[in-house]
């Protein structure tokens, strides 16, 4: 029960102009729920990787024995590592960084696997339009082929605490 009762008159039907904008809403409703299933299967900014369980001590051996057997320089007291094109190549998220930085073959195969080790944390490799979602004890398999040479940046999207404007890496692709 309301404190004040409306007027018995109260409703006004829609006058024509209002009715002109109802109906726009609606179209536009419409379209948008059309264009969301076109896009996720036509839109080509899906990733279409793989997702496996993992534990995230268990990811981090694994990022641990790849940088052992794969690094080829350090930046900044972080390794570089390279896997051999084809190859697996291991990326680890957690407060407020990325480890280790890498470094890829233009035109070469990769198989990147990311993982967080504490909570959830955003990957997007700058300039390009690559957003992805990373969450801690799933190992994210996307299979990326670099198609032009430089540093690309990667940061973390998904706000993950007070350092998050600090989480960033890197990825270098060289000819």
């Amino acid at each position: 029960m309301s404190i004040h009762q409306p007027p018995a008159d109260w409703f006004k039907a829609p006058d024509s102009t209002e009715r002109l904008w109802v109906g726009l809403a609606l179209i536009w409703c419409l379209v948008m729920f059309i264009a969301m299933p076109y896009w996720y299967f036509y839109g080509k900014q899906n990733s279409v990787g793989e997702g496996y369980l993992v534990e995230p001590m268990e990811f981090s051996q694994r990022v641990s024995k790849f940088v052992e057997t794969n690094k080829v320089g350090e930046l900044k007291g972080i390794p570089i590592v390279e896997a051999a094109p084809g190859g697996d190549v291991y990326l680890q998220a957690m407060m407020w960084s990325w480890f280790p930085v890498i470094q890829m073959r233009k035109d070469q195969t990769y198989r990147l696997h990311i993982s967080s080790l504490d909570l959830q944390h955003g990957f997007s490799i700058q300039p390009l339009n690559m957003n992805f979602q990373i969450l801690p004890g799933y190992d994210h398999v996307l299979t990326i082929t670099p198609t032009s040479a430089g540093e690309f940046s990667i940061v973390c999207n998904e706000f993950c605490g007070i350092g998050h404007h600090l989480m960033t890496g890197r990825i270098l692709v060289v000819e």
